[in-house]
């Protein structure tokens, strides 16, 4: 299971290098584009050995156009998958900050009440 480095490592690399470490496919890629799309093989598909991820792209009727656009979101996913949340810590609020609190909330609760007594 690859860690956050190993996708860090991964997202810095060079366009090359991150290239040189993934298998690189192409398939004939379907949907509009006439019979230039349907003949040849524009589809691209990239895994990455060291984490396994697959990325895909057709879009395009062209393979180095779809090939960038593979390396891309290759780069977007490794750069997602890097980051790591700073862990949360529990806290309480301070005898001061509760007092307040309760304190607002009785004179809220005074101003309803005293909005009331005029129309019982």
């Amino acid at each position: 299971m690859p860690t956050p480095q190993d996708y860090a490592r991964a997202a810095n690399l060079s366009d090359e290098a991150l290239l040189s470490e993934c298998d690189e496919s192409f398939f004939i890629a379907s949907g509009p584009g006439g019979q230039h799309r349907n003949k040849t093989e524009t589809g691209v598909r990239l895994v990455h050995r060291p984490t396994g991820l697959t990325i895909t792209a057709t879009e395009r009727r062209s393979q180095l156009q779809n090939r960038g656009a593979a390396l891309e979101r290759l780069r977007a996913v490794l750069v997602k998958k890097a980051h790591v949340d700073a862990p949360r810590i529990a806290t309480k609020p301070s005898k001061g900050a509760k007092r307040r609190r309760l304190e607002n909330k009785r004179a809220t609760s005074m101003k309803k009440q005293n909005r009331r007594s005029g129309w019982d």
